[in-house]
């Protein structure tokens, strides 16, 4: 008897758990130019997880990007704060009157133009817990953990595990070396039929036979 045919999930699907409305891929739903979101990445929301793009990205003024890989996991109520949030810190007051209206907003070239820290990117396989909060110009490293609650207002390295307010590292998830090889190997860049073979290494694999597992690795 043939085995049956390996399906690959489908990266276009916006609620790709049956019966699981509060489940979406990000990528299908994103539609504007300044957020980039890779396949199978997913938010969990018992609300309106649909709405992701403007209730869970803030202050989205541009033109810094939030960019996101694949395969990430966002737990309930995950916030991208962006550089729109800014406000002046270099006088006696922070207040931003020009928005108010009237005379005050001849004073516009004051809240124009603050300085921001670029664009925020997180990496490929990053898991982020329930409620965490990502801040302006935060880089997030493949592989990453975010505590639930947390702040994240530091770049996160490859494989780090980050928890609190603010956010600190509490430990790697491998060792330098073992870090190396799997950014090395790149899982998630693999074509889709062959991340499908190889599902079970991928989750509970060890990393000799995730290398093996790779597109054209020698037997």
């Amino acid at each position: 008897m043939d085995a049956m045919p390996l399906v690959p999930a489908d990266p276009a699907a916006v609620h790709p758990m049956p019966g699981q409305p509060r489940v979406v891929l990000l990528k299908p739903l994103v539609t504007s130019p300044l957020i980039e979101v890779g396949e199978f990445t997913y938010y969990d929301d018992a609300d309106d997880p649909t709405a992701f793009e403007t209730r869970n990205v803030l202050y989205h003024y541009g033109p810094e990007k939030l960019v996101i890989g694949r395969f990430c996991a966002l737990g309930e109520g995950v916030r991208f704060i962006m550089n729109g949030a800014n406000h002046r810190m270099d006088g006696p007051s922070t207040f931003p009157f020009p928005i108010m209206g009237g005379s005050w907003s001849e004073h516009f070239d004051l809240i124009t133009g603050l300085p921001g820290r670029g664009d925020t990117v997180v990496g490929h396989d990053v898991w982020f817990g329930y409620r965490s909060t990502v801040m302006p110009g935060v880089r997030i490293g493949n592989g990453a953990v975010v505590a639930s609650g947390s702040v994240v207002v530091d770049d996160v390295p490859d494989y780090g595990i980050v928890g609190g307010n603010p956010a600190r590292l509490i430990r790697s998830r491998y060792g330098e070396r073992d870090v190396a090889r799997l950014l090395a190997a790149a899982w998630w860049d693999w074509p889709l039929e062959h991340i499908t073979e190889h599902v079970r290494t991928i989750m509970s694999g060890g990393i000799d036979e995730l290398e093996a597992a790779a597109p054209g690795a020698r037997p």
